[in-house]
């Protein structure tokens, strides 16, 4: 019987799930039953020592600060945005974006200065702060979850600073990026204790996926 300890993955539900999944199927790092649509949040293969934990994108961060996970995928924008207390381990390639700031077409202003003390509506007032401060813009932050888009066009604010992968949405909104303030890949995260207990295991996965990487 195998005793040796568990390792946890923590997944994020949408656009890297499947991503995820299929990168470490490469390595052999499975589960039976292993979908974004399992009712199950915890799916678990006792013969290879594995657990994945299913969850929002958001808190991918807080499984692995807490050691809820030993490691995770996320995006570079949600571990910045985050702050929580992890190693980065790999940049994974995937899941390609960036965060920017954005404002309606039709009330564009000369220079990005023209913008300070005004409202930005954002799911990333924590990036979006450091950003302005960087710039010596003083801003007001109001944190939305969904639709950031809706923020300009109904008056809650004057911008938006989201993330952009087409810029679709933005067009259809008739809202215009005006300055990049970041790029984002998904990348491999660790917590640093399990880090250390769990080395030579962990250690191995980063090795095969390097190969896997270099590969693709």
């Amino acid at each position: 019987m195998n005793t040796e300890p568990f390792i946890t993955i923590a997944l994020p539900k949408g656009k890297l799930f499947n991503l995820s999944t299929e990168l470490f199927a490469k390595i052999g790092w499975t589960a039976e039953g292993l979908s974004e649509k399992s009712r199950k949040l915890v799916i678990t293969n006792e013969e290879q020592r594995l657990k994945f934990i299913i969850t929002k994108t958001a808190d991918v961060p807080t499984y692995v600060e807490y050691g809820a996970a030993d490691i995770g995928i996320i995006g570079k924008d949600v571990i910045a945005e985050s702050g929580k207390d992890i190693y980065e381990l790999l940049d994974l390639g995937f899941g390609k974006c960036h965060l920017m700031m954005a404002v309606p077409k039709d009330r564009k202003r000369p220079t990005l200065q023209d913008y300070a003390h005004t409202r930005v509506a954002t799911k990333f007032p924590h990036i979006a702060e450091q950003f302005f401060t960087s710039q010596g813009m003083q801003m007001e932050y109001i944190k939305l979850n969904g639709s950031i888009e809706l923020g300009p066009i109904i008056g809650l604010s004057e911008s938006i600073v989201d993330i952009v992968e087409t810029g679709t949405t933005l067009k259809e909104n008739n809202l215009e990026e005006i300055v990049s303030i970041m790029d984002a890949t998904a990348r491999l995260i660790v917590n640093p204790v399990s880090f250390k207990l769990k080395f030579e295991r962990v250690n191995s996965m980063v090795t095969d996926l390097k190969k896997i990487l270099a590969t693709d």
